[in-house]
């Protein structure tokens, strides 16, 4: 490396003061109207050795950063000099200091003037209309910046949960002048962090986390989670409906216990396809497609008093899914989640992907289960294994179903 390159440029002061405007501070600094200038910057200059050695580029350099300098330019840094004697070429004048004397200096040498209007009329507005949100302006200028054709808009939605806190309205119903559905709904994060600053304690539930949470958050209304399942017994329709999808709240109400017969076993799995072909049972039932609604099934009263059984993959996070279950119906039995049936389907085995892969701790498994999730989470029996649900022979599901009136839980 030459002498010359370890010595600062234009382009090096240049993106110091790039630095500091991704940092976020120059536009900072504006919001509480303080300044950071004038703002010396790093200038690596020449030794006296190098002076001696290496002369003309010593000087080449000295006129690149005063041709860029406020002196010849108007406007950007401006140089400190200082009078250098040499024995060879006698006294000469070199760059000691390089300054930034205020913002208009540092806006204009980053080519960053009409960002910073645009923020500053951000500030203004926000000053006058949510004072309250100017602490995360200072924090969060960039993404500020980044929204600025749409903050008015964000701030109405600020204006209108304040005057309305709570709501209990969907999204769809908010009579937001400019603003629609998709445009909160797309938001979720960005306005959350701003409602949190803006509206009182009151009206911010904090139990409820990021974009899933946000409606319940700040009181809005929330799509009721379905449940679909399918009457595996006939004599169960429902005025001849046999597959249903309704919220949890509906199905709770339910009574099963009135039914004629009444509901004795209750399967859930996850994948669609095993629920729409599981076979016709006896006072029977089977849920599935439940994703997050699987949380839900607690809150199902006549649940706690039916034989559940889940039916899952048999991999890790099958079994992290049966211990989930499990935290709201601790009867919970497992259906097909054995070594036997592994071990019948063995031509059928494929990978877990990583992703998905459980490596923790469950302890609501029993024995047998216990045995061969360790097994499958510590790649005993390969690396990686899984058996899909839909991967087991119809012929053998339906024989399991055959033993389960005998090992049906006795009703409460």
């Amino acid at each position: 490396m030459s002498p010359k390159t370890a010595w600062t440029d234009p382009e090096d002061l240049r993106r110091q003061l790039e630095k500091r405007w991704r940092r976020g501070e120059l536009l900072a600094a504006r919001v509480h109207r303080e300044s950071p200038f004038p703002l010396r910057l790093r200038l690596r200059t020449p030794t006296g050795g190098e002076v001696a050695e290496h002369f003309e580029a010593v000087r080449d350099w000295a006129r690149n950063l005063r041709e860029h300098s406020r002196e010849v330019r108007g406007h950007g840094y401006r140089l400190d000099w200082q009078p250098v004697r040499n024995r060879v070429h006698g006294t000469n004048r070199l760059p000691t200091a390089a300054w930034v004397a205020d913002a208009d200096d540092a806006l204009a040498l980053l080519g960053r003037k009409q960002d910073a209007r645009r923020f500053d009329a951000l500030v203004e507005t926000t000053r006058a209309r949510q004072p309250a949100l100017l602490e995360w302006l200072a924090r969060r200028p960039l993404t500020a910046l980044e929204h600025a054709e749409e903050w008015p808009r964000l701030l109405a939605v600020v204006d209108y949960l304040q005057a309305h806190p709570r709501p209990g309205l969907y999204l769809r119903q908010l009579d937001i002048p400019g603003v629609d559905t998709k445009f909160i709904g797309n938001r979720r994060r960005l306005l959350a962090e701003l409602l949190d600053l803006a509206l009182p304690e009151s009206a911010v539930d904090t139990r409820h986390t990021g974009a899933r949470g946000f409606e319940a958050r700040y009181g809005l209304r929330q799509r009721p989670l379905r449940l679909r399942f399918r009457v595996l017994d006939p004599a169960l329709a429902i005025r001849g409906l046999t597959d249903l999808a309704v919220p949890v709240a509906e199905l709770a109400a339910l009574d099963p216990d009135q039914a004629e017969p009444p509901v004795c076993t209750v399967f859930i799995t996850e994948n669609e396809i095993n629920g729409l072909a599981f076979p016709d049972h006896a006072a029977g039932l089977v849920i599935f497609g439940l994703g997050y609604a699987l949380d839900q099934l607690g809150a199902i009263p006549w649940l706690h008093r039916v034989a559940v059984h889940y039916w899952g993959d048999i991999d890790t996070h099958g079994f992290a899914i049966l211990e989930r279950l499990r935290s709201h119906l601790p009867h919970t039995r497992s259906l097909l989640m054995d070594r036997e049936t592994l071990d019948a389907h063995q031509a059928l085995w494929v990978s877990e992907a990583a992703e998905q892969r459980f490596t923790g701790e469950l302890h609501r498994l029993t024995g047998a289960e216990q045995a061969l999730f360790r097994d499958l989470r510590d790649n005993a029996l390969g690396a990686n294994l899984r058996l899909e649900q839909e991967r087991i022979g119809f012929g053998w599901l339906e024989r399991y179903l055959c033993e389960l009136p005998s090992m049906a839980a006795p009703r409460r």
